[in-house]
């Protein structure tokens, strides 16, 4: 029996720690998670929609699917991930650290960034549309697919990243800092945006 079979959506969980837990389908929306831990948890289908998660760390956490749109994060960390797709939509993140593992799609649309970092991170999709982000850092990260239509980017850190084979909305690149060697390596998909012939 897992110490969370009686929590309802909205209540408080105070200074939980979980090991080895499966939480499978658990709805969680609009609840408070402070100071919470979270180890080798099964997360799949968890509902932590306007949830607000505050010194709450998840280790070697995985998921298929974890919802969390609307919701705040402040001083979380996530290491060695393994989840499908986490629907972060519309969420305010605050000092959010990911470290380690794997990410399929990470959709950030809308979302408020204040100080992320994802350090050694594969992600395979990852989307900041209409998101507006302030000392974002990717450290080390391999990204396949970068979506930044309508983002706006203040000090974001881009140098560490590598891998990147698509990109939307390259528009949403002002701000942000990458080295010369991916300048080069997206100057394709850069003159594609802009509609140049290369000739």
């Amino acid at each position: 029996m897992s110490p969370l079979d009686d929590v309802l959506p909205g209540d408080d969980l105070d200074g939980e720690r979980l090991e080895d837990a499966v939480l499978d389908g658990r709805d969680l929306a609009g609840s408070s998670l402070l100071e919470c831990a979270f180890a080798r948890c099964s997360l799949d289908e968890l509902r932590l929609d306007r949830a607000r998660l505050v010194d709450t760390t998840f280790d070697e956490c995985r998921a298929g699917s974890l919802s969390a749109a609307s919701g705040t994060w402040q001083d979380v960390t996530w290491t060695d991930a393994r989840v499908g797709a986490l629907l972060a939509g519309g969420s305010a993140w605050t000092r959010v650290e990911l470290r380690g593992g794997k990410l399929d799609y990470v959709n950030l649309r809308g979302a408020r960034l204040d100080t992320v970092r994802l350090v050694e991170v594969v992600v395979d999709e990852l989307d900041l549309t209409d998101a507006q982000a302030r000392g974002l850092r990717l450290e080390g990260c391999r990204v396949r697919s970068l979506t930044l239509r309508g983002a706006r980017l203040r000090s974001a850190d881009l140098r560490g990243v590598d891998g990147l084979q698509a990109l939307a909305g390259a528009d949403g690149l002002a701000g942000a800092t990458i080295t010369q060697g991916q300048l080069l390596e997206l100057a394709p998909l850069l003159a594609e945006h802009l509609g140049l012939v290369v000739d």
